[in-house]
């Protein structure tokens, strides 16, 4: 892998950039963004120099989308004539489904493979990126096939992968969307919920809350922006939906047992289950051998 074209260049993007000039890659990085964005990966140094799509990419051995789900799209309907064989596309979305299909439908010159990042902050743009975001960090690859993960090129990908310190998984597109709806999406209309409720109830102007910093970690999430979870939602809705009837159903449970012991129970679940999470995040193990 000589050349890298980052689609992309904002916080994973350009935090990709330099996680490969992190782990030793010496090739070209190419970025491909606004101008602005441009300006501030090149500042940030996780780009070689910015080009047009129609530039970069017959460039590259490696093309990274890493836009929005639905620029991500937009972008796959306009690679095919761009690729050169042999090349990798991959992705950062989100979401899986919607994503995997269009390349089905719209790339017959190179491979696909899916890809999903778990890594974030609340902060966006290059001037935020982080050559050590992906450290331990869940990366969820997508193959059609097994034998997907095999090929020359998958194989050098999953290679830096594991140099940047990612932790690979590997599922089919369904089931991706089904565990993050439960796992990431969750968890934000949680936190969005929680902060616009309290919003509307303490919200005052210039009045103190009387919070400590279980608030602030609860609602961290809130801090996200609508622009980027938009095209997540709704490519995402039928699984978001089941998650937040269990999530209500938890609830409708917990406020009906305010005053019983059943409570303890739940308590006790949640502690098992917040504990196993901070132990696999710490991991940096991979089940893609």
């Amino acid at each position: 892998m000589n050349t890298v074209a980052i689609v992309g260049t904002g916080l994973i993007g350009a935090s990709f950039g330099l996680a490969l000039r992190r782990a030793g890659f010496e090739g070209t990085i190419l970025g491909v963004s606004s101008e602005a964005a441009i300006a501030d990966a090149l500042a940030a140094g996780a780009i070689d120099r910015g080009l047009p799509l129609d530039q970069a990419v017959p460039q590259a051995d490696l093309v990274f989308l890493s836009q929005t789900i639905g620029r991500i799209l937009d972008s796959l309907r306009h690679l095919d004539p761009l690729v050169r064989p042999g090349a990798l596309v991959t992705d950062a979305g989100s979401t899986k489904c919607d994503i995997v299909d269009a390349a089905r439908q719209h790339l017959s010159r190179c491979q696909f493979l899916g890809g999903h990042p778990m890594a974030g902050k609340e902060k966006r743009g290059a001037a935020a990126a982080a050559g050590d975001l992906f450290d331990g960090r869940p990366w969820v690859l997508t193959p059609d096939e097994p034998s997907d993960l095999q090929t020359p090129a998958a194989r050098e990908f999953r290679s830096w992968l594991n140099r940047i310190g990612a932790r690979t998984l590997a599922m089919n597109a369904d089931e991706h969307d089904r565990v993050v709806s439960l796992t990431s999406h969750l968890p934000q209309l949680a936190s969005t919920a929680l902060a616009a409720a309290l919003e509307e109830r303490l919200g005052a102007a210039g009045r103190p809350v009387a919070a400590g910093p279980g608030l602030i970690d609860a609602t961290r999430l809130a801090l996200s922006s609508y622009d980027l979870w938009r095209d997540i939602l709704a490519t995402n809705s039928t699984h978001i939906d089941r998650a937040l009837a269990i999530y209500i159903q938890e609830l409708e449970h917990i406020r009906e047992n305010l005053r019983t012991r059943q409570l303890q129970e739940e308590f006790q679940r949640a502690a098992t289950f917040a504990g196993r999470l901070r132990g696999t995040v710490r991991s940096g193990s991979s089940n893609l051998g």
